[in-house]
């Protein structure tokens, strides 16, 4: 015969069966820590997904630990690739750029 109410988990039962075991005086902190520590594993969670994706966006080199050997790429030399320095865009010439003849005369320190 179904009642429309869904049947409880083994796990809720289990849950309850400790709780109501605890005496009154101790069943709301015992909750309230239950609480902090899901709400502190969510905001652990929360926060190395943050690192991960903050590491992902700038990656940092990771420095060789003091006496070891290093990976291949630290005993490159001369044939490492060169570091390339960013570009800066090509200057769009401004207003200034088109005066011409009527453009300032530059002054001298001396007049």
């Amino acid at each position: 015969m179904e009642t429309g109410q869904p049947q409880a988990s083994i796990a809720r039962n289990i849950f309850e069966g400790i709780v109501q075991f605890l005496p009154d005086w101790l069943q709301i902190p015992i909750l309230c820590l239950i609480i902090l520590l899901v709400v502190l594993a969510w905001v652990s969670s929360v926060r190395s997904k943050i690192a991960r994706r903050r590491a992902a966006r700038n990656p940092q080199p990771v420095p060789t630990a003091p006496g070891s050997q290093g990976s291949g790429a630290d005993h490159l030399g001369q044939y490492a690739p060169a570091q390339q320095a960013p570009q800066a865009p090509p200057q769009q010439p401004s207003g200034a750029d088109y005066l011409g003849s009527y453009a300032p005369q530059q002054r001298r320190d001396g007049d």
